[in-house]
């Protein structure tokens, strides 16, 4: 096989990944909303990085010893890399989610694909390409399609309060993560995969501690014990393996366009686990989503 051709496969694996990671974070937002009034947010967010970091280090542990000198020659990037795409954002996400709708959420997170792109042209005078720009902004009006379920009297209807500002300030949180990946050390994945749950699970601590009244009159239902191993698994330790490594082979812009699969995979998963009916709006947005999808990931080349 060709260099072309592999890279070809490569960028192919990439985006199939991303998919996989949407869908994965999707089921994360779905626990989130659904374990609301059974746990705290920082706590559910401390559980989810130890947790993570449980299951990962005996398979990180050799490769930590082998980078710790890169890792410790690169600790600024690396710790901005933990607080903001690892601590911040879920913290702020959960947190969100206790005041704010679902749909607010991902009304949103909307706002990620173009702000990566704006993050990378102030910080690395990135240029985008105008189909990039053309497949976001029809990404976005799919999403706000849905959101508003094809009405513009109920996207004026929708209220903003506390919890969307978290939400905000999570979805740039996200945006400068995606566009400052590029400057992660060139360190085995496991490697900073550990360090940055490590620098999350320990931003969490003292926050969670403020909850201790909470988690004391907690009740370890199934739901809640299922709802915290999920979260440390799937949206954790499998979704941020393929994102980081799609923001490698396809750049950020591309990477952080995906977030707008969020509300197409969340309606889907509602209509199989919850019974909710699926409307003309959703496919009219969904159409919408995977076209600009489309656009933009059209001819995509490999980040440098």
């Amino acid at each position: 096989m060709s260099q072309v051709a592999r890279a070809g496969r490569r960028r192919q694996i990439a985006l199939a990944g991303l998919v996989v990671v949407i869908m994965l974070w999707s089921g994360n937002a779905i626990v989130g909303r659904a374990v609301r009034d059974d746990i705290p947010p920082f706590f559910l967010a401390l559980v989810r990085w130890t947790g993570a970091l449980a299951l990962l280090l005996p398979f990180a542990a050799r490769h930590l010893v082998r980078d710790r000198a890169a890792l410790l020659a690169s600790w600024k990037i690396v710790l901005l890399l933990g607080l903001t795409g690892v601590a911040s954002f879920n913290a702020l996400i959960y947190t969100g989610l206790h005041y704010t709708t679902a749909s607010n959420s991902m009304l949103l997170q909307a706002a990620i694909p173009p702000l990566v792109l704006l993050a990378d042209r102030i910080m690395f005078g990135a240029r985008s390409r105008p189909a990039q720009v053309v497949g976001v902004i029809a990404a976005m009006v799919g999403v706000v399609v849905i959101v508003c379920q094809g009405s513009i009297a109920h996207l004026l209807d929708l209220r903003f309060g506390i919890g969307d500002i978290y939400i905000l300030v999570a979805v740039v949180a996200w945006a400068l993560y995606t566009s400052l990946l590029r400057l992660r050390p060139g360190v085995h994945p496991l490697s900073f995969l550990a360090v940055t749950f490590a620098i999350a699970a320990l931003t969490m601590l003292p926050l969670a501690f403020t909850e201790r009244a909470q988690v004391a009159t907690m009740h370890w239902t199934p739901l809640v014990i299922g709802g915290c191993l999920y979260v440390a698994i799937f949206p954790s330790l499998i979704a941020y393996l393929l994102y980081n490594r799609a923001v490698a082979e396809v750049g950020p812009g591309v990477a952080g366009q995906a977030i707008s699969l969020m509300p197409l995979f969340g309606a889907g998963l509602a209509a199989l686990l919850l019974a909710e009916p699926l409307h003309g709006y959703h496919a009219a947005g969904m159409a919408l989503i995977a076209i600009g999808l489309g656009i933009g990931w059209l001819g995509v080349k490999r980040a440098p």
